[in-house]
């Protein structure tokens, strides 16, 4: 079960996971419209870095690359962000 602190540091560690992806970094920045400048600031921003789990979890293939870069179990960006801003409102579509 994830805090928002220990949610925070793992979408931290993710977002440093993803800049450093040099094929994964453009597609996140295309989807999000953020820059590399909002990258840095959103590191300390719980909602950003809930985009940031939000967006990794579109694709299993992401999911498992990161989680396996981290060493993490394949559900920890799920757990993680339901303990962030807007993390229990859940929509299946």
């Amino acid at each position: 079960m994830y805090t928002q602190e220990t949610a925070e540091v793992l979408g931290l560690r993710i977002l440093g996971w993803l800049a450093a992806d040099e094929a994964l970094l453009p597609v996140f920045l295309g989807a999000t419209g953020a820059s590399e400048a909002d990258l840095r600031a959103g590191a300390t921003d719980p909602v950003f870095l809930a985009s940031v789990l939000d967006f990794l979890m579109m694709d299993d293939a992401w999911v498992v690359r990161a989680c396996d870069a981290l060493r993490v179990a394949y559900d920890a960006p799920m757990q993680a962000r339901q303990a962030l801003p807007g993390g229990a409102q859940v929509n299946w579509t």
